[in-house]
């Protein structure tokens, strides 16, 4: 599925921290992993340090044709690692150290370049926890054409007002429910529908997307002017970690592509799904399995 598409991912990349293993990990670092799965030529922005998981991860994405020249490396923060804990469901939760390698991601001309150059750039709320990385993703943003945030609400390390500013300059926008209700919150919104904090959102900021992940029950998007569905698909959940970011990969290439906004819901529906089946974040997956999980579920 080459795409001709150049999109450059910034924020977190680090460790996913099993209580039996660990494993590469970081939403945007998701995002890259399966985009260039999907033949675009895939970008990261990020830092890390000279340690052995650093080195690791710098290892493994240049071995699978990720670029990472701008992954910054440094000595004086560790690189990322974040424990992971699944509930029953096997839903996951994050407990994240702060600080690390990624909170310090300087800015470069090779970064602005690299951005300047791209179809889209992918960033999310967590990244912006501190000021180092804050300043350098908004001196990027001012570059980009297209401009997506992954709404990341993470323990308590977002601050209100800069998460407003993300969104009011974004061109594209994902949430979780949850994360749509705590926002619209924090705009004033006193109402208690999804639809109706959706409508509320819509009038308040200038992005032409907006996309909610609703877990097993699918998502919503509102996608210059029309609102589209996808109820979900059957999976048995192995652990919900990177589903969100396999979703959102697969979403904006489709649209980007030109493919149909119902088609793109649905696809990336899938993929998310198929994620969700099996553990960790990055999951390969041929695309006769893709074909055969889209046609064989009922959504």
């Amino acid at each position: 599925m080459n795409q001709n598409l150049k999109i450059t991912c910034f924020g977190e990349v680090l460790w996913d921290v099993f209580e039996d293993e660990e494993r590469i990990g970081g939403a945007p670092l998701n995002v890259a992993i399966r985009l260039n799965s999907f033949g675009v030529e895939a970008n990261i922005i990020s830092c890390v340090a000279t340690d052995r998981r650093g080195t690791k991860i710098i290892d493994y994405l240049s071995g699978i044709g990720i670029h990472t020249s701008n992954i910054y490396v440094q000595s004086k923060y560790p690189t990322g690692i974040v424990q992971v804990s699944l509930n029953q469901s096997r839903s996951a939760t994050y407990k994240i150290k702060y600080p690390v390698a990624w909170d310090k991601i300087p800015l470069t001309s090779k970064m602005m370049d690299t951005v300047k150059e791209c179809d889209a750039l992918i960033y999310g709320s967590l990244a912006c926890r501190d000021p180092r990385s804050r300043a350098t993703l908004l001196a990027l943003i001012s570059h980009a054409k297209y401009k997506v945030l992954d709404v990341n609400l993470r323990q308590n390390f977002y601050d209100k007002d800069f998460l407003m500013t993300l969104i009011q300059g974004a061109d594209f926008i994902k949430f979780n429910v949850d994360e749509l209700y705590e926002i619209t919150a924090m705009m004033g919104s006193t109402y208690n529908s999804l639809d109706q904090n959706l409508d509320y959102l819509k009038s308040k900021i200038n992005a032409s997307s907006i996309c909610i992940t609703k877990g097993k029950h699918g998502a919503l998007l509102w996608h210059k002017d029309r609102y589209y569905y996808n109820s979900g698909y059957k999976v048995v959940v192995k652990d919900t970690v990177g589903a969100g970011d396999s979703f959102l990969a697969s979403l904006l290439v489709k649209l980007l592509t030109e493919t149909t906004p119902e088609q793109a819901l649905d696809y990336a529906c899938g993929i998310g799904a198929m994620v969700a089946g099996e553990r960790g974040a990055n999951p390969v997956f041929s695309p006769r399995q893709i074909h055969a999980f889209l046609t064989g579920s009922t959504k």
